[in-house]
């Protein structure tokens, strides 16, 4: 018999959400007491008042734009991700060439290729695209290479017995052997899009959460920050359960879950 859907929740959620209660309450008496100054970090009902009254500021003009870029960049990372991952997996001399560039691409600190990529498309859309790319592409690219490098074991050598080319293996093998790994990678990659894209604004941005989280803290208003920086976890949040609740249907279609 099935759980209904509440009591499944509370059962699996309910010792987070009671931590969850008390940190708040402890950080809402802190505040109220004097303990911790509200300028260094705001008690939780003022973040909700600033987040209740710059809602049309934040809602319609700079999450969207946030969205905007996150999106755009998630998917150049996932397309790009597969390709990657996928050509390494049938090519060694293509897997030797650009893994240790993909590695590399991941050592050099965002901060410092940030300024780079502004000389290069101004204070644009894609000055941010590409900040979230280089952010989120790896966890795809290795997703989908390790999880193609999976043998399938008696499957594939059933199917080498019937004659199946490279390419009849990848499909019926290779891909649904790796779709955990690449749900993994995906998972780590959509909130990697979300800091990505809070990096970019930060450093030059004129629309968006992130720019406008800086904007809030550089004028010493931080409930107003804070408010932008509940809105950027709860996005990123979002799209992760977006990335889990895919990854329950397809899987689960496929029997594997």
């Amino acid at each position: 018999m099935k759980r209904a859907p509440f009591k499944e929740g509370i059962r699996r959620y309910g010792a987070f959400l009671l931590l969850l209660l008390l940190i708040l309450a402890v950080w809402e008496a802190a505040v109220r007491s004097g303990l911790v100054p509200s300028f260094i970090l705001p008690a939780p009902s003022s973040i909700w008042t600033a987040l209740v009254l710059n809602a049309g500021l934040l809602l319609g003009t700079h999450l969207p734009a946030t969205l905007e870029e996150v999106a755009i960049g998630c998917l150049l990372s996932v397309a790009g991700g597969i390709l990657l991952g996928t050509g390494m997996h049938l090519s060694r001399t293509l897997e030797k060439a650009l893994y240790p560039f993909i590695i590399i691409s991941q050592t050099i600190p965002l901060i410092a290729l940030s300024p780079i990529f502004i000389m290069w498309f101004g204070y644009s859309l894609w000055s941010k695209v590409a900040v979230v790319f280089l952010t989120a592409f790896f966890p795809v690219v290795v997703g989908v290479y390790d999880g193609l490098g999976k043998s399938g074991g008696a499957y594939k050598e059933l199917l080498l017995t019937m004659g199946a080319n490279r390419s009849q293996l990848l499909f019926k093998i290779g891909v649904p052997l790796a779709l955990p790994s690449f749900f993994s990678g995906l998972k780590l990659s959509v909130v990697y899009c979300v800091i990505g894209a809070t990096i970019g604004e930060w450093l030059g941005g004129t629309r968006g959460l992130g720019y406008y989280s800086r904007r809030m803290a550089g004028s010493l208003h931080s409930a107003e920050m804070f408010a932008a920086i509940v809105l950027l976890s709860a996005l990123g949040i979002a799209l992760f359960l977006a990335v889990r609740l895919l990854e329950h249907q397809i899987l689960k279609k496929r029997g594997t879950y």
